[in-house]
């Protein structure tokens, strides 16, 4: 544009000096005329010629014009320009977004974002709002949008100040007062650790356990003749319990190890001494059941070898008492032991400063609320005093010894049962006393955040993974489909989306039948805490599906039947109570409850349950058998029909039951049979000895000498799951 500008200026320049030239040329003319005209008529006035001037202004006039009009069309693209350089939006991305947060940043819906890879080789189909987006597909939209992107930068939360209760360093030796030992009993179910522990503390602890075997951890305290006195931590011996007993390691100085003298070593006697050796606790072994004639104490012992427990017979450190739980025979001998024990290892602990312990046990009672036992390790407990456990605290309100009898005080080495809970912590959870109750809100707190961060991070970890797989499965995608037509593309995606049918009712019964949802609820902690280790171990899915919808610490409420009808569930309880109302409830709504005191009753009760979910198993029996002597066939119409002739070699050959012919000891053909004769006779029986002949229901099947044909019934037989919880 400007260089014709310039043209235009040249061309007007040239056109005015050749016109000027002219001009004066003309005027030098006609002055000369003028001077001649004026010596011929005087009077006559000269005219000047303006005219050529005159067209000059024109010219400069309409030159300035075209330069203003174009020098507009020049400016006026580039202003526009620059204004909308200037109002491209900015949208702050980041990786990982999803296809509504890009809409939010956008200020568009999300539509715009599905128009917007509509071409492209992302599967639209299969893209929700939830959707976490790529790099390239947010780069894409953005483009496409006509806007700017900035990736933002992730803020740095401010770092949380840790206000976290922890226990106090180590207190000054000369501080520390002699305390009584912690024993843990431990051993095989039905060895006599209850029985035991009863005659100690002279109480009928065992006739009052459902079954006769301990249910939850229980603490005693018991005072022996001579003074001394020894927590004892009563520890469940049946596998099932094989966590708790863990935990009563952890709290414990000594382990009395139970072994009956006419049983030996069991797999939890391994068990409780790998949980001892874990815990770096010193043993006691306490060889039971001495008074009965098949006992052999020294058996036991041997057998001990094996696994690091070397006797004082034998050289070893462990000390070997020979008692009868049911007698009472040497009793006092085992608690010496233990109080010698405890005095080589001269157990000490500071009673003053603020309170620390460990929750042994944790319930709900109906008229207490939260209840826990718990063993103080540090200072003394007192009424009033603000503790700490877990995520719950407590104002202790009342405490109360083994007996239930209320006492004032608690000091290291005794257990004792603690009420004022606002939550149920969790057995094994750690006591710590703080200053008080806003110093308690201030820890529960900082537990719940510790745990939600750590949440967080395991969730944004998942999805890191997810994400990664379904980039994975994009790129499969990509190379699977990519070299293909759009029209292509969809049929295919077509096609595989029909396969995908929606459940048809029968199989929608059959999914149901293979699946068994439960809810558990147990009278304490532990117990709970143990029936979920025993549903953990559950390996048989590929049978029937085990969902576990609920559980919980108490007596089974409306809620739990309502949730149970939800999912067509079952209800267990353990140790807990339902009453008429809700027992009416759940028969109205067709919810079986189902109440044990055993536990391993109750997991029997879940076997039959989910083996009642299993299809039945076809089972073969064997009828009679009959071998081939000969061949023919018999004409029929046109058609010629084989015939076998065979003799019953067992049972008897029946027409109405199932055959099966078998070559070489392969079956190659199931049915029934069209004839069976004895002779020329139509029999529906052949016994055993007798000759038949007999044709198939199936003309294409030759016979041949030697085959074996078996008559057999099936019968249908309950299935029952391969899972085995272990004891």
């Amino acid at each position: 544009m400007n260089q014709q500008l310039l043209k235009l200026e040249n061309l007007l320049r040239c056109h005015t000096v050749c016109r000027q030239l002219h001009s004066l040329g003309h005027r030098r003319t006609s002055a000369r005329w003028q001077r001649v005209f004026a010596s011929a008529s005087p009077g006559r006035p000269a005219q000047q010629c303006t005219g050529p001037w005159h067209t000059d202004s024109l010219f400069g006039a309409a030159l300035s014009q075209h330069r203003l009009l174009v020098t507009k069309k020049e400016v006026r693209p580039r202003k526009s320009q620059l204004s909308s350089t200037k109002s491209k939006k900015e949208v702050e991305v980041w990786i990982g977004m999803t296809v509504e947060e890009l809409a939010r940043a956008m200020e568009k819906d999300t539509d715009f974002i599905y128009e917007a890879l509509l071409n492209t080789t992302m599967d639209i189909d299969s893209l929700e709002a939830d959707s976490h987006l790529d790099e390239v597909w947010i780069k894409e939209v953005i483009k496409k949008a006509g806007m700017k992107l900035k990736w933002s930068k992730l803020k740095e939360d401010k770092v949380r100040e840790n206000k976290d209760a922890v226990r106090r360093p180590q207190a000054d030796p000369a501080l520390l007062t002699p305390r009584s030992p912690v024993v843990t009993i431990m051993g095989h179910v039905d060895h006599g650790k209850t029985t035991l522990l009863d005659k100690l503390r002279k109480t009928q602890v065992a006739a009052m356990e459902a079954g006769g075997i301990t249910q939850h951890i229980g603490a005693f305290l018991v005072s022996l003749p001579s003074g001394e006195k020894i927590t004892f931590l009563d520890t469940p011996g049946h596998a099932a319990f094989s966590a708790m007993r863990a935990r009563g390691a952890q709290v414990t100085d000594i382990i009395i190890l139970v072994v009956a003298a006419d049983d030996g070593v069991m797999k939890q006697t391994v068990e409780s001494i790998q949980h001892a050796k874990d815990a770096q606790v010193p043993i006691v072994l306490a060889i039971n059941k001495c008074d009965k004639a098949e006992a052999d104490p020294e058996k036991v012992k041997k057998e001990l070898l094996a696994y690091d427990v070397v006797c004082e017979d034998y050289g070893g450190d462990v000390q070997a008492v020979h008692v009868s739980a049911l007698t009472g025979d040497n009793l006092m001998a085992l608690a010496e032991a233990t109080i010698t024990l405890a005095e080589i290892l001269e157990l000490k602990a500071d009673p003053t400063g603020p309170v620390e312990g460990t929750v042994i046990e944790s319930f709900t009672d109906k008229g207490r609320g939260p209840v826990t036992t718990a063993i103080i390790q540090r200072g003394t407990l007192r009424k009033g005093s603000i503790l700490v456990a877990g995520k719950s605290w407590a104002k202790v309100r009342l405490m109360f010894d083994e007996n239930g009898k209320p006492v004032n005080e608690a000091y290291p080495s005794m257990p004792v049962g603690i009420i004022g809970w606002r939550d149920l912590p969790s057995a094994g959870d750690e006591i710590l006393e703080v200053e008080s109750e806003a110093r308690a809100h201030e820890v529960i707190d900082w537990r719940k955040y510790e745990q939600e961060q750590k949440k967080i991070k395991e969730a944004l970890e998942t999805v890191e993974e997810k994400r990664k797989e379904h980039q994975e499965a994009h790129r499969k995608d990509r190379e699977k489909y990519g070299n293909l037509h759009w029209k292509e593309r969809s049929f295919i995606k077509y096609q595989e989306r029909k396969k995908q049918k929606l459940l048809r009712p029968k199989e929608k019964v059959e999914r149901d039948s293979n699946m068994l949802p439960i809810i558990i609820k147990g009278d304490v902690d532990g117990s709970v805490e143990t029936i979920l280790n025993i549903v953990d171990t559950y390996d048989a899915s590929h049978e029937c599906e085990l969902e576990l919808v609920h559980f919980g610490v108490g007596d089974i409420s409306e809620n739990d039947v309502n949730l149970a009808e939800a999912f067509h569930g079952v209800i267990y309880g353990f140790n807990v109570n339902t009453s008429k109302v809700i027992q009416e409830t759940a028969t109205k709504k067709g919810v079986k409850i189902k109440l044990h005191k055993i536990i391993y009753r109750l997991v029997e009760d879940l076997q039959e349950e989910l083996s009642s979910r299993l299809p039945c198993i076809v089972e073969e029996h064997t009828v009679g058998e009959a071998s081939i002597l000969a061949t023919f066939s018999i004409t029929e119409g046109k058609k010629k029909i084989p015939v076998a002739g065979c003799r019953v070699q067992k049972g008897q050959l029946e027409k109405q039951k199932k055959f099966k012919l078998i070559r070489n000891g392969g079956i190659i053909w199931k049915g029934s049979l069209t004839s069976l004769k004895h002779h020329k006779d139509d029999v529906s029986v052949i016994k055993t000895g007798m000759d038949c002949g007999l044709s198939l229901d199936e003309e294409m099947i030759e016979f041949k000498v030697g085959d074996t044909i078996v008559c057999y019934e099936e019968n249908e037989v309950p299935a029952k799951t391969s899972w085995d919880p272990g004891f």
